[in-house]
């Protein structure tokens, strides 16, 4: 009997919403919400640094996701980005022949050590490292070089090491995202879908990598799931806000 009025008694109290909490949890919230999404915008601007030019022409396209994941047909990923957004990286401009050639050659080891090893170590590894940008071509050894140096988009490795960072740690942010979202006074239904959706974008986006590496018309899929998803993930930030500065309701 005591159970069975414990039940009853958590069915019909009332839910917390932002009008109960206090001006300290709002502030709390609100800081850790711009800083999210914040650090979403910086996301985006280094995916645009990361992709752009692949095609070889300024700007963000559809083909440099395609040549990103699935390769491009004239020219690998390293000389695609020599001869695009990483050539004003290089201190001399002779060294993107001496790479060029390289890969024409059939980018074997030999002659890696002598000549394409020294403009790496010097020009690109400061961004190109596992540790601190796991999400760029790994420069450091020959074995990951060539990997970008032969024809073909991103490695199987890689995209499986991106993919549980990204699992994890978006993960995390979109569920705190969520935790504050559900204290908005609305339907309870949309409320349900809306905390989904940016889940379901993020599992979407992810699986569309691994295909389009097979199939680049996916390319698009990547592209829709990725705007959906921080579409979404903004949303549920600004009316957070919103409803715990600027919305009452009695």
């Amino acid at each position: 009997m005591l159970e069975r009025y414990e039940n009853l008694y958590d069915r019909t109290k009332p839910y917390s919403r932002f009008k109960d909490i206090s001006v300290s949890e709002r502030i709390l919230n609100t800081v850790f919400l711009l800083t999210i999404g914040l650090g979403y915008l910086m996301a985006l601007a280094n995916m645009y640094y990361t992709h752009q030019g692949l095609d070889g022409k300024a700007g963000l396209s559809v083909d440099d996701v395609v040549i990103s994941y699935h390769g491009g047909n004239n020219q690998t990923r390293l000389g695609t980005a020599i001869n695009g957004i990483m050539k004003s990286n290089l201190r001399y401009a002779d060294d993107k022949d001496v790479i060029l050639q390289w890969i024409k050659q059939g980018a074997e080891e030999t002659g890696y050590d002598e000549k394409i090893a020294p403009i790496l170590n010097r020009d690109c590894i400061l961004c190109h490292t596992p540790s601190i940008n796991p999400s760029l071509p790994d420069l450091t050894h020959y074995a990951t070089v060539s990997q970008v140096a032969h024809a073909g988009g991103v490695t199987l490795p890689t995209l499986v090491r991106v993919s549980h960072i990204h699992l994890f740690g978006i993960a995390f942010i979109l569920f705190f995202i969520g935790k504050i979202f559900l204290l908005c006074d609305m339907n309870v239904y949309v409320k349900r879908v809306a905390v989904v959706i940016p889940f379901a974008a993020m599992l979407l986006d992810i699986l569309s990598w691994f295909i389009t590496k097979e199939i680049s018309s996916f390319a698009y899929v990547v592209i829709f799931s990725g705007a959906l998803m921080g579409l979404s993930m903004g949303l549920q930030i600004l009316l957070s806000i919103y409803q715990m500065w600027f919305f009452s309701r009695k």
